[in-house]
């Protein structure tokens, strides 16, 4: 499974995102939780306490002269797959987090970047899942940071601005290059208008509510993984669902 949530910034797409990997995990599955979005969050709904932990500079190496391909690369005989295993930071229920490195200014920042994509293209598919957290927003969503992913998961609440978001990200979803699986996921439901709301102005199919839980926005506000802060409420209930929908929809 690689799956990338988008959306507009501030609806919730790390809180589902670290909850969505942490349940994923939990079925046995060997999960990659990457973050590309250069504002934190991630990192603070898997349960995990770093402010910022980028590929540092010795896995990475510059184009030697006359060589083809990126400017910086892994460094000779370190495999995507090794560098996960070294670099990428151990969470809670055995989930790994790899980060694109927060907004800093340096050659060494722009180093990490370029290991970061290379990571995310050249790892195995058979050997990991991927749960992707991406800019908010609408600038290159299903191409750059997001063409690892097989499945984008949009997310939306019920307010004009992100459903406008969500409605240009349908858009982009006829692209060439589009993933094969988009759907919006609704958050923050208050009734089954929010829902009806997002299907009709969006066009997206949608195959999740999680619904307004004051627990679960509690564990948000307080910078908490809410699967630990609110392991029984509602919403977390519903993004387990999630995961076996779209597990679900790739085998189908």
């Amino acid at each position: 499974m690689r799956v990338a949530l988008v959306g507009k910034g501030g609806v919730g797409k790390s809180a589902i995102a670290g909850t969505f990997a942490r349940l994923l995990a939990r079925g046995g599955a060997p999960v990659l939780a990457v973050d590309s979005d250069p504002m934190p969050g991630l990192a603070y709904s898997l349960g995990i306490e770093i402010d910022d932990a980028p590929i540092p500079a010795e896995a990475v190496r510059e184009r030697a002269e006359g060589e083809e391909g990126p400017r910086f690369r892994l460094r000779q005989g370190l495999t995507a797959d090794d560098a996960v295993q070294r670099y990428a930071v151990p969470g809670p229920d055995g989930v790994r987090f790899l980060q694109f490195g927060k907004m800093r200014s340096g050659r060494d920042h722009f180093r990490s970047q370029f290991a970061f994509r290379q990571i995310i293209a050249e790892l195995p598919v058979e050997r990991w899942n991927l749960v992707g957290d991406l800019p908010g927003g609408t600038r290159q969503p299903f191409f750059g940071w997001g063409n690892f992913a097989d499945t984008v998961l949009v997310v939306v609440e019920p307010t004009a601005k992100a459903l406008l978001t969500g409605r240009k990200l349908a858009r982009l979803a006829q692209a060439k290059h589009a993933p094969e699986r988009i759907f919006a996921i609704v958050n923050r439901v208050r009734d089954d208008r929010d829902i009806d709301d997002v299907t009709d102005r969006t066009g997206l199919e949608v195959i999740g509510a999680v619904p307004w839980d004051e627990d679960f926005a509690a564990a948000e506000r307080d910078g908490r993984a809410p699967i630990d802060a609110a392991p029984d409420s509602a919403a977390v209930a519903a993004i387990g669902k999630l995961v076996e929908m779209v597990e679900r929809r790739r085998i189908s």
